[in-house]
């Protein structure tokens, strides 16, 4: 019988015993295509362990470790009592779930760390989420994944980034123009917080914003922003995943205020920035025209 990918994959990774070794190389005389895949498979394997001691990186720290370890090992609790999935769920091929259970945990926060310092676009996906609790806790699901997300934001990771304004008000602009949000980003320095970042994320494929700040002391917050058409809602708070959330929705736009337990009031907090208590950052990049009924 035919070696299937996840033997030739093994093959490669030198994970095969000497019989199964012999077994495949034998196949391997006798099939071109086989021979095409296990060149293939070679050409994209990469020593991501190597790869990355060659980079001037900042080092990971250890509570962006443990964070990840964590998130790590709920997501394989819950994977592990998954429903089988259906036809018209997208699935990773075996050989891919594998090597992503067995992916080390300095990789995955090196990994995350290069997301925040480098600003990518990131999906949220099953780790960011919050699986269960969301409807435990009666919020938005694009709000639970959120608050996965920001739990992975230390004040050692924000050392790390730079500010860059230039690259900040491209962002924003590139918010308003491409994404259609009418972004207004408040300077909370008056409420003892420092602009740190702003992101493109996307959820359900739909475009959402993460704006974080760094308080005088204690670990991040994040104001993140959504499209909801939905009618305008006061500022409520509630615990989501043991993470402080303050949520409102106001002109077409939903809000959600994440940190944890510290010296900020979110739902004062919340309120001012609802009120336009605060003046607008990167107000030299023009919000869209807000659409006009009728």
């Amino acid at each position: 019988m035919m070696a299937d990918d996840a033997q030739l994959l093994a093959y490669v990774d030198g994970g095969l015993s000497p019989e199964d070794r012999s077994a495949v190389e034998a196949q391997l005389r006798e099939s071109a295509e086989a021979r095409e895949k296990v060149t293939l498979l070679r050409a994209s394997r990469l020593d991501f362990a190597d790869a990355f001691t060659q980079q001037n990186l900042p080092p990971v720290p250890d509570s962006l470790k443990l964070k990840v370890d964590e998130m790590v090992r709920a997501h394989r609790a819950r994977e592990s009592n998954d429903p089988v999935p259906s036809a018209s769920e997208k699935t990773p091929p075996e050989p891919v779930r594998s090597r992503l259970r067995g992916m080390p945990v300095w990789l995955a926060a090196a990994c995350v760390a290069g997301a925040f310092a480098c600003g990518l676009f990131v999906q949220l996906g099953p780790l960011a989420g919050g699986g269960a609790r969301m409807a435990a806790n009666d919020v938005s699901p694009w709000v639970a994944a959120a608050v996965g997300y920001q739990k992975l934001y230390t004040r050692e990771t924000l050392s790390y980034s730079e500010e860059d304004p230039e690259a900040a008000a491209k962002i924003v602009r590139d918010i308003r123009s491409d994404d259609k949000l009418a972004l207004r980003v408040p300077d909370l320095t008056s409420a003892g917080l420092t602009f740190k970042s702003v992101q493109r994320l996307r959820f359900n494929n739909k475009p959402l914003v993460q704006i974080v700040y760094l308080p005088q002391n204690g670990p991040p917050i994040a104001l993140c922003v959504m499209k909801d058409s939905k009618p305008d809602q006061p500022v409520a708070t509630k615990t989501v995943d043991a993470m402080e959330v303050a949520t409102w929705r106001q002109a077409e736009l939903s809000y959600a205020l994440i940190g944890q337990s510290g010296d900020v009031d979110l739902a004062a907090l919340g309120k001012r920035i609802s009120n336009l208590d605060m003046a607008p950052l990167f107000s030299d990049a023009s919000p869209i025209a807000r659409p006009t009924s009728g």
